[in-house]
C-alpha cells in the first residue's frame, strides 16, 4: 500500500535536528555546513512511502528481510537483498523496479529473485551465510555476510556475477573473526552491515557496533567504536581502517526491562571521502528511530595497526561525523532500516531510496522512503 498525501509543500530547514513534519511531498531538509564544511552541504525533499506487507510471496518465494539496496543504471533497476540465511529459500538478491519521479513515490514491483553460490558453485546452505548488504562494483556485484558468531563463521565480502556466480573474496582483516571466548572479533548480529563503494573504486565496509577488543556496545550513556574497513576494490585487500563513534542509544525502552539498542545498518558514497551513514536505533515499546550521518574521513586515523582501541595508548582521531536527517523529526515512522541507496528517478533526477528489513514478522513491513537529492557535497 502506498500513502497519500494532501498537499505539496516546499520549506527549508536549515538544521535537521528541529521539530519539523514531512506530512507532505515536497518538504525539504537542508544542511548547509556539516562539520563546519559549507562544500559538503546537502538539500533532501521528501517524496513518500511505499510499503510491501509482509508475506507477499515472488515465484514461490516469501519476500522480506532487505538489508541492502543499490542502483543499476544500465536497467534503472534497484537491486535489494535479503537477509534470510537459506531458511525460507537460498540466499538471494531481487530486481526491483522502483517507481518514483517529482510527482512522489508511487510503487515498488518485484521483478524477480537471483540465487546467491558459494564457492562450489552451490546454493548456500541453511544457516551458512547472513547476507546483509550489497553493491555494484567494477567487475561484478559487491556482497556482505554478517557471519554468525556463535557458530564461529566469519563474516566476508565477495564478489558475484549477475547470475549469483561467486567470483572472488575480499581479505578478512586480522582481529575481525569470531572467537569462541568473545576476546576478539564480531559480536553476534553486529557485525558486516554496511557496504559502500567509491567513485575511485574503494570498498568500505562497516561494522554495526565495536568488535570485542575495540570496546562495548552503544548504552543509553555512552556510544560504541564501529570499525570502517577500506579496501583497494581491484584487488580485495584491506587498505585502512577508520573508527565511525556510534552514537548512545536515544530513548530508553518503554518498560526499565524492555530491550535497546543502536548501530550503524548501512552506509553509501557520496565522494571517494565523503559518506552517508544510517544508524537504526531501537526502543521495545516505541518503535524504531533513524538518524542519517554524514561522515568525512579526511584527517581520521588509519588504526589498522591498532589491534585494540579499548587497550591503546595512541592518539586516535575518529571520522568526522554530522547529522543530516532524523525520520523521527520529520514526521515519519521509521521501520527497521538497513537499505540505502542513490539513484535516478523516472524524470532523472538525483534520489535517495531507503528500505526496512522486515524480519519476515507479521509486526513489521517491508518499508521504502524515498527522497529527492537537491544538493550534495562538491
Amino acid at each position: 500500500m502506498t500513502k497519500r498525501f494532501l498537499a505539496t509543500a516546499a520549506f527549508v530547514l536549515l538544521s535537521s535536528t528541529a521539530s519539523v513534519y514531512a506530512t507532505v511531498t515536497g518538504a525539504t531538509v537542508e544542511t548547509t555546513c556539516p562539520f563546519g564544511d559549507c562544500a559538503a552541504a546537502i538539500s533532501l525533499s521528501y517524496l513518500g512511502e511505499f510499503v510491501i506487507p509482509t508475506g507477499q510471496m515472488e515465484n514461490g518465494v516469501e519476500f522480506g528481510g532487505i538489508s541492502g539496496l543499490d542502483f543499476d543504471a544500465a536497467t534503472g533497476h534497484y537491486i535489494a537483498i535479503s537477509d534470510d540465511r537459506s531458511e525460507k529459500a537460498p540466499a538471494r538478491f531481487y530486481d526491483l523496479d522502483i517507481d518514483v519521479s517529482a510527482a512522489g513515490l508511487k510503487g515498488v514491483t518485484i521483478v524477480k529473485h537471483t540465487t546467491f553460490q558459494d564457492k562450489n558453485g552451490q546454493p548456500f546452505a541453511i544457516r551458512t551465510v547472513d547476507p546483509e548488504s550489497i553493491r555494484f562494483g567494477k567487475d561484478g556485484i559487491y556482497w556482505g555476510s554478517e557471519g554468525d558468531a556463535k557458530a564461529l563463521i566469519a563474516p566476508f565480502v565477495r564478489v558475484t556475477s549477475p547470475d549469483g556466480a561467486f567470483v572472488r573474496e575480499f581479505k578478512l582483516p586480522d582481529g575481525f573473526a569470531p572467537t569462541a571466548d568473545k576476546s576478539t572479533g564480531i559480536r553476534d548480529n553486529l557485525a558486516f552491515e554496511d557496504l559502500a563503494v567509491s567513485p575511485s573504486g574503494d570498498v568500505f565496509v562497516g561494522v554495526e557496533a565495536a568488535l570485542y577488543q575495540d570496546g562495548p556496545n552503544p548504552s543509553l550513556t555512552t556510544g560504541s567504536l564501529s570499525r570502517i574497513i577500506r579496501y583497494d576494490g581491484a584487488s580485495g585487500e584491506p587498505k585502512a581502517q577508520y573508527v565511525y563513534p556510534v552514537s548512545p542509544i536515544p530513548q530508553a525502552a518503554a518498560k526499565p526491562d524492555g530491550g535497546n539498542d543502536n548501530g550503524m545498518s548501512e552506509m553509501i558514497a557520496l565522494d571517494d571521502h565523503r559518506l552517508l551513514a544510517v544508524e537504526r536505533s531501537y526502543a521495545q515499546g516505541l518503535g524504531n528511530n533513524v538518524k542519517l550521518f554524514m561522515m568525512d574521513l579526511d584527517g581520521a586515523t588509519d588504526v589498522s595497526g591498532i589491534a585494540s582501541l579499548a587497550k591503546n595508548d595512541q592518539r586516535v582521531v575518529p571520522v568526522r561525523k554530522s547529522q543530516v536527517l532524523d525520520l523521527r523529526a520529520i514526521g515519519l515512522t521509521p521501520d527497521n532500516i538497513e537499505a540505502m541507496a542513490i539513484g535516478k528517478a523516472k524524470d532523472g533526477a538525483d534520489v535517495l531510496i531507503l528500505g526496512s528489513d522486515n524480519n519476515f514478522s507479521t509486526g513489521q513491513k517491508t518499508q521504502f522512503y524515498a527522497f529527492k537529492i537537491n544538493r550534495r557535497p562538491q
